[in-house]
């Protein structure tokens, strides 16, 4: 099957007007087409009016698909739940833009885990062709510091010298990324053992000193954890987690971009203390995201979701977000974020972490995992391969 794609192009360093020939799933070929639209340049400077609305342009958006390492459920599905509920969750997150992404369950009874993983495990190989596809697992705990818990339950927590081997080793199949603090017992010693086997550790919930996370980082720890949520952070006498990933130019970091984990006037400055690959746009999405208001559980915890904030309830400690990937991204562009560099971001980035070189860009030989979207950079249609689903507003 041939289907050329028309529009204006997200590629990797700027957006152009161009096509693209997709054939049996695969980018063949990806042509650009300066009279096909305004000038690259004006394009690739990502300039957005008070409205959010992209000037001039032929057609519409095209940016890879976008792929969510971080993302506990959606519409109401939750990624600890049964078949039927991941692929829900799989077909919600599809509508949003997200082609790829990676269940992420919050700590759980340790015993549990394994039973998480299985139930993830078993379903893959079916899972919906019209929705997301899942690349994995994630797991955010039990290995967190207790006083940097956030919303999970601080009776389940564990450290990695203090559980019984067993359970990490029956979840090590499909696990591609977990949450470590790298001040707990025996986890420099797990973090290595994941960076033997391609697993990224993930720096987080952690209340480590500069030189503990430091030492996290050379022991193979890959990532970070939604960056300056739940962690020790920015003190000129005392930097702790955040800091140790801010200056580490091979350390990925997260951000949630809903405006209510890390406030926008400090996304410029992740912008220029990190590689431009390496910051990676995650939701955290909770199970009731997409729902409006009201209450949810996770992780045996209540919480409540009010004008687009999840906190547990009667706190004000948040509890994930209520958004996805295409509002990441958009968010990013409004503030100031070159176009091509949010899209690398929710796409490239993660896909790069989790060595998915078949997809998150814009080139020949990947995979036709594309998002069609309007000057408002709201998701139209998208194509997981092949054939395009309609989204309606």
């Amino acid at each position: 099957m041939r289907e050329v794609v028309v529009g204006r192009l997200v590629l990797a360093d700027g957006v152009v007007p161009g096509r693209i020939v997709v054939e049996d799933g695969w980018i063949a070929e990806v042509a650009a087409e300066p009279d096909a639209g305004p000038p690259a340049g004006a394009a690739a400077r990502g300039s957005m009016g008070s409205a959010g609305r992209r000037d001039g342009g032929a057609g519409p958006i095209v940016a890879p698909g976008f792929v969510d390492v971080h993302v506990h459920g959606w519409g109401g599905h939750d990624a600890t739940g049964d078949a039927d509920a991941l692929s829900g969750m799989a077909r919600a997150l599809l509508r949003r833009g997200v082609t790829s992404f990676l269940p992420t369950a919050p700590t759980l009874p340790e015993a549990e885990i394994p039973r998480f993983a299985e139930r993830v495990r078993a379903w893959m190989p079916g899972a919906p062709a019209d929705g997301a596809e899942p690349l994995g697992f994630n797991l955010e705990g039990p290995f967190l510091a207790p006083t940097r818990k956030g919303a999970h339950d601080p009776d389940l927590l564990r450290t990695p010298a203090g559980i019984d081997p067993t359970i990490v080793d029956a979840s090590l199949d499909g696990l591609r990324v977990m949450t470590i603090a790298p001040e707990l017992p025996g986890s420099l010693e797990l973090i290595e053992r994941f960076a033997a086997i391609g697993i990224a550790a993930s720096l987080g919930h952690s209340a480590a000193t500069f030189a503990e996370a430091r030492a996290g980082y050379r022991a193979g720890g890959r990532t970070t954890t939604h960056i300056f949520n739940a962690m020790s952070g920015v003190d000129h006498r005392a930097p702790g987690l955040a800091v140790a990933a801010l200056t580490d130019d091979d350390a990925y970091v997260e951000l949630i971009a809903d405006g209510h984990h890390v406030h926008p006037a400090l996304w410029p400055l992740i912008r220029r203390a990190k590689p431009a690959d390496r910051l990676l746009l995650v939701s955290d999405a909770l199970p009731f995201a997409g729902m409006g208001d009201g209450r949810t559980r996770i992780g045996g915890l209540e919480v409540e979701v009010r004008d687009g904030r999840a906190t547990l309830l009667g706190t004000e400690t948040l509890a994930g977000s209520v958004i996805a990937l295409d509002s990441a991204v958009r968010n990013m562009a409004r503030e100031g974020t070159p176009l091509h560099a949010a899209v690398a971001a929710a796409s490239a980035n993660p896909a790069a972490l989790l060595d998915a070189a078949d997809r998150g860009a814009i080139e020949a030989g990947r995979r036709a995992h594309l998002v069609e979207l309007d000057d408002d950079l709201r998701v139209c249609r998208v194509m997981r391969g092949t054939g395009w689903i309609t989204v309606e507003g």
